[in-house]
């Protein structure tokens, strides 16, 4: 198929107070990346703010490690981004790893020059909020070094998404996610599949992730519809043994792509 089998646990579902050992562990157990959920919630004070700013300038635990960043962002009242760019500058100063950011913003163009500044490698945009400007934002996201991929939410229509992938700026990566963004420990909505499976059979090579409810009790289903990226949170941290969970989900992309 020639995309490659990729297990990223969401460290959402990791312990928080621990997270250079849990980062530093599920590597050692098979992960190929770690998937990093921030979200900012604009309840939080000013000054609290400040402290989360100043103490991910010493994220260092992180340095070379590979891993996804989800930059979540749920925004309803001001137009600026408290966690972001900021965020992704002090990661780059201490790893080379691939750092992949999904911005959930009404206004993605606004964030394209940070993020590239910042040191952005990926930049995926919501379909549903750039159905007017994607040509152009596909354009100054390549423009700043960055891979740009799409994501759409569970009741966006999957043929949304083929412009982007088929036009002369395409993106490169496709998010289906698999529960309502926002909250771990979601249930698998599997009525999405067939949009990956739409998806594999249209676009052979193309990087299709899945985000949220993936486990041993649902991946056969989205490896065999056609994913490769396979992001699972409390699976596999609220597993006895991580790490057999991992490796399952592996085995089952990989299996999947052999038999089709």
């Amino acid at each position: 198929m020639g995309v490659a089998a990729k297990i990223a646990p969401s460290m959402l579902s990791s312990d928080f107070a621990n997270l250079a050992s849990e980062a530093k562990r599920m590597l050692s157990l098979g992960a190929d990346w770690l998937h990093m959920d921030i979200m900012v919630w604009l309840l939080f004070s000013y000054p609290v703010m400040l402290a989360i700013e100043f103490a991910s300038s010493y994220f260092s635990v992180w340095n070379c490690v590979s891993f996804i960043l989800i930059i979540s962002i749920l925004r309803h009242f001001v137009p600026n981004l408290t966690i972001g760019a900021p965020v992704i500058e002090s990661l780059r100063k201490h790893t080379t790893a691939y750092l992949d950011c999904h911005l959930m913003v009404t206004n993605p163009l606004d964030y394209v020059d940070p993020m590239g500044k910042a040191g952005a490698s990926g930049f995926t945009f919501h379909v549903e909020v750039s159905k007017e400007n994607w040509q152009e934002l596909v354009q100054k996201i390549k423009a700043k070094g960055m891979r740009p991929g799409v994501a759409l939410k569970p009741g966006t229509p999957i043929e949304e998404v083929y412009p982007l992938v088929e036009g002369e700026y395409p993106v490169e990566m496709v998010l289906v996610m698999t529960v309502e963004p926002g909250f771990g420990g979601q249930k698998f909505m599997p009525e999405t599949m067939e949009k990956v499976r739409v998806l594999r059979k249209k676009y052979p090579s193309l990087d299709i992730e899945v985000d949220g409810g993936l486990g041993p009790s649902t991946i056969d289903v989205a490896a065999s519809a056609g994913a490769n990226c396979i992001v699972a949170g409390s699976s596999v941290f609220g597993a006895s043994e991580p790490g057999q969970v991992i490796s399952l989900l592996r085995k089952s992309v990989q299996g999947a792509q052999q038999n089709n």
